[in-house]
């Protein structure tokens, strides 16, 4: 009996000190974790938007270039960040918007920049994603990306939408999917085309 007694007490004690040292920990790290969490979403607005950045910038240089380049601006119920630097006065070089959405295996959050014509695309880029390394997780490798920048966020028709597809004709509002990865390109492609159908509304 007593054995038992002093195991639980021993499991109990043990326990709780456990979850008070976690506690502290993720209260200690906490407002470290959102410092980094707002310098990678505040980089990312910048990659999109093609805003310059030293080439390995800190996260303080990061944060002060997305301040002093970029506005929020609200456009009816959509949020967008305008790239108006000061030396523009005034003048817009860009528009970018956030997108998100389930992927395949967890949500995926980017942002999707636009040319100041609201319809070529300046830069995309994601900055949370949960898919598999080397197959869906491609979604985030320049080359993928980099494939979105000059192309149109409508067809020749007019019609909004971007396509992300293997094979098929060349189309000024299309890019290459990713082998392997149909379904998450499918998923990105539904996303960025919700985005797309609410700027065009908005505007």
């Amino acid at each position: 009996m007593k054995g038992s007694a002093y195991t639980l007490i021993y499991a109990a004690v043990l326990g709780t000190v456990c979850a008070t040292v976690l506690t502290f920990a993720a209260s200690f790290t906490k407002p470290y974790k959102e410092a980094n969490q707002k310098a990678e979403e505040a980089k990312n607005i910048l990659l999109a938007l093609k805003v310059p950045l030293p080439e390995t910038p800190s996260s303080k240089e990061v944060v002060d270039a997305r301040e002093k380049n970029v506005q929020e601006k609200q456009l009816g119920e959509l949020t967008t960040y305008v790239y108006s630097p000061p030396e523009a006065n005034g003048k817009v070089l860009a528009t970018a918007m956030r997108f998100a959405g389930p992927g395949l295996w967890g949500p995926v959050k980017g942002f999707l920049a636009l040319e100041p014509d609201m319809k070529t695309i300046r830069g995309m880029t994601i900055y949370e994603q949960e898919e598999t390394p080397g197959l869906g997780g491609e979604i985030v490798a320049p080359w993928f990306r980099e494939q979105f920048t000059g192309k149109s966020i409508v067809d020749s028709a007019g019609v909004p939408g971007i396509i992300i597809s293997m094979g098929g004709e060349p189309a000024a509002n299309k890019v290459d999917g990713i082998s392997g990865a149909t379904m998450t390109c499918d998923k990105v492609q539904a996303m960025l085309n919700e985005a797309i159908k609410r700027i065009v509304e908005e505007k």
